[in-house]
């Protein structure tokens, strides 16, 4: 990947902030395993290493830890039997070990690259990823979304200095992970919607060549779908590509802004809602993309069917909101306030932006049935039941994820606007 390229394209950018990345190494590539030990050491990482695994992505990963001592690396190992969840617990885990190690490098994905990287961010290390799977768009971002009293928000982290991934390994992974990639990057067509609705109502800032940068990571990946289920190298490695150029975005735009929108909190809402109960919540890019679905939809219903609005100030009921949570949950909601945006959206001004936020939705996002074309042919599933969703925990999402989002969503503003988000379902 020529990240130097990337950067000189965003020089002097018209949106006046200068953007950089801290990733120096992206290497895709077929033989990239055996090769792990020298790229690190001509990176100039330190001769002692945490390595962070699970027993999956060990396996897989084999060839990676006989290059590193073979390039005569010192190894701490954590390797996990299953990790499923980025949780608080295993940050703590992770920076137990590391007060006698030069860098941490993490073989996996998603969990295991999150912890490390919050680690690496509070003890200064360097950190690298050797990535097993295609499945999320995360392996450049700096943040990285933590569970803590069964809750999910987003805590700093580093970028990695180093990002690997061998095709082979990639081409071989299940194909679960690999549609579970897919439905993460389709989720970008909302994530840069709600970015921009929060541009025109906020003046939030908005970037139009990194939202350009994103969506064609996500038109090289749609023009992917048929292959996705595939075990084809070239595929896998276009994939990674894709995934690794979205997290950039992430770190080019100091935001996850360019990732993530109501889809994400919807998925989010699930997911704490079954951690809370003990309940396996599904991969990330699997609820994502089902989530992905619904409010791409919801968002259409909304632009072809309601043409003008009248807007009116709104007090939103804490204690209903609070309901939809734990009590261990209510101090988060709180922290995050969500609560606020009705209060900051000057409903005139709504109104007058609500022709050009339906003109975006209109134009921008995908129809109904391309979206689910797209999403049958990656093998990634796109209804609720597929990940173990019920009627019951599909509306309380809908109805109660903004208040898991720090940033402004257009469903934040559908009380304001006298819309009942289940009206759009369908």
């Amino acid at each position: 990947m020529d990240l130097q390229g990337i950067l000189k394209r965003l020089e002097h950018c018209p949106c006046g902030r200068e953007h950089t990345v801290d990733t120096k190494v992206v290497e895709i590539g077929r033989g990239v395993a055996a090769r792990t030990g020298a790229i690190l050491s001509d990176a100039g990482f330190g001769k002692r290493l945490l390595v962070v695994a699970d027993d999956n992505t060990a396996r897989v990963a084999r060839a990676v830890f006989d290059s590193l001592a073979a390039s005569g690396f010192e190894l701490k190992k954590l390797i996990h039997s299953n990790l499923l969840y980025a949780r608080a617990e295993g940050v703590a885990e992770v920076l137990a070990l590391c007060g006698d190690v030069d860098g941490i490098l993490s073989v996996g994905t998603g969990s295991l690259n999150d912890i490390c990287r919050v680690a690496a961010q509070k003890t200064g290390l360097r950190f690298a990823i050797f990535a097993t799977a295609p499945s999320m768009d995360g392996f450049a971002a700096d943040l990285a979304p933590i569970i803590e009293n069964n809750f999910k928000t987003s805590w700093k982290g580093v970028q990695p200095d180093v990002i690997l991934a061998d095709t082979a390994i990639l081409a071989k992974a299940p194909t679960e992970l690999k549609a579970a990639g897919f439905g993460d990057m389709v989720a970008k067509y909302l994530g840069i919607f709600d970015w921009r609705v929060a541009n025109l109502l906020l003046g939030e800032h908005y970037c139009a060549a990194i939202a350009d940068l994103t969506m064609e990571s996500v038109r090289r990946m749609l023009s992917l779908a048929d292959k996705v289920t595939g075990e084809d190298e070239e595929a896998a490695g276009s994939i990674m590509e894709s995934l690794v150029l979205s997290g950039l975005a992430m770190k080019l735009a100091a935001s996850s802004r360019p990732a993530s929108g109501a889809e994400h909190a919807v998925s989010h809402y699930w997911e704490c809602h079954k951690l809370s109960r003990g309940l396996w919540p599904e991969f990330h890019g699997k609820k994502v993309g089902v989530a992905t679905v619904l409010m791409n939809r919801i968002y259409k219903n909304v632009a072809k069917r309601v043409e003008k609005i009248t807007p009116k100030p709104v007090v939103i009921d804490r204690e209903r909101v609070y309901a939809a949570f734990t009590p261990a949950q209510i101090p988060d909601v709180e922290k995050i306030n969500a609560f606020a945006f009705p209060d900051k959206v000057d409903p005139a001004l709504l109104a007058e932006k609500w022709p050009e936020i339906r003109a975006i939705a209109l134009d921008f996002l995908p129809d109904d049935a391309e979206l689910l074309d797209l999403m049958h042919r990656a093998g990634a599933v796109t209804e609720p039941a597929d990940v173990h969703v019920d009627a019951a925990l599909l509306e309380q999402g809908l109805r109660y994820h903004p208040y898991m989002k720090s940033r402004l969503l257009l469903t934040h503003l559908f009380p304001m606007m006298g819309l009942d988000i289940m009206d759009f379902v369908n």
